[in-house]
């Protein structure tokens, strides 16, 4: 059975604190594990989670603060002590490549595992699968920050009365759908799209178009609340978000599933980041994270 499906490792912003771990989010995408941003800490989160090496695939880093990028020693180390079977790949800002490959190799380790680095250096697509694709848009923080989108191809869905209306059934419904058409009958006068799934990935940044670009249509969008509303300038100056902020850009964006996180340590009342994140008009479905929570991505539309 396929899954899809958030594990949230860490939740803090700058400094951890002691029920927030630094970030760390994975992407379950049926068969392929995505790794996001693992701060400091990580691979204890990951032991909690119930997640192994084995299970990533591909490790996305949105820039190089520490909360999003000193864990990458230890996982990457832990990938090639427990012999990941996989060739892994690691996207990150190409003006970064200093500061990964520092961290790479920050201690001595025997390397057994293929570790593909794919900087990135420009918005677009950088990895196609035949199950989605990863593309990276550039954020407004004081150093360079991509955020993350994957994107699931729209298919198509057969519609029964429609298939009965023309006669086909069994084995001619799967001839139709592999070659188009059948005794004239297309594919498309008994199916409709499904539109593909849509998952955005967008952490320290201020608003700007790569975050409404990466929020349009997605299924669900984490991204980071950092500071709340009534601390919108701070947020500003330090290139961030708040929680009102980062509900609106999801409500404009028609976000079916929104999850807050990476919390500054100055608020004691995550209910709040809800409240504020109601105010501003966004309806759907709203998650405020916490450490190892899980949360599925949403049905598909029938």
């Amino acid at each position: 059975m396929s899954v899809r499906e958030l594990v949230v490792l860490g939740t803090a912003s700058q400094v951890p604190t002691r029920h927030r771990n630094h970030n760390g989010y994975l992407l379950r995408w049926d068969g392929e594990g995505i790794l996001f941003d693992p701060g400091e800490g990580t691979q204890r989160q990951m032991l909690r989670a119930g997640v192994a090496a084995h299970d990533l695939n591909r490790i996305c880093v949105t820039h190089f603060h520490g909360d999003h990028s000193l864990g990458l020693a230890g996982v990457i180390q832990r990938i090639n002590l427990d012999r990941v079977p996989h060739d892994i790949t690691a996207h990150y800002p190409a003006s970064g490549r200093h500061f990964f490959e520092r961290l790479r190799y920050a201690t001595a380790y025997r390397e057994t595992v293929e570790l593909i680095e794919e900087p990135v250096a420009a918005d677009g697509i950088i990895a196609r699968t035949p199950s989605h694709t990863v593309e990276a848009r550039k954020l407004s923080h004081p150093v360079e920050s991509y955020g993350y989108r994957i994107t699931e191809p729209d298919g198509r869905r057969m519609l029964p009365d429609r298939l009965a209306a023309h006669g086909l059934k069994g084995p001619d419904v799967g001839r139709l759908q592999r070659e188009g058409e059948l005794n004239g009958v297309t594919l498309a006068d008994v199916s409709e799209i499904r539109r593909g799934q849509r998952f955005a990935f967008v952490m320290d940044t201020r608003l700007c178009d790569g975050v409404h670009a990466l929020a349009d249509g997605c299924d669900m969008l984490v991204i980071e609340s950092t500071f709340l509303d009534e601390d919108e300038r701070l947020a500003t100056d330090h290139g961030h978000l708040t929680a009102g902020q980062a509900a609106r850009v999801a409500r404009d964006a028609g976000v079916r599933h929104l999850v807050l996180t990476h919390f500054s340590q100055r608020y004691t009342d995550a209910g709040e980041f809800e409240r504020q994140a109601r105010a501003a008009g966004y309806e759907g479905g709203l998650t405020i994270a916490t450490d190892l929570l899980r949360v599925p991505l949403p049905t598909r539309h029938l």
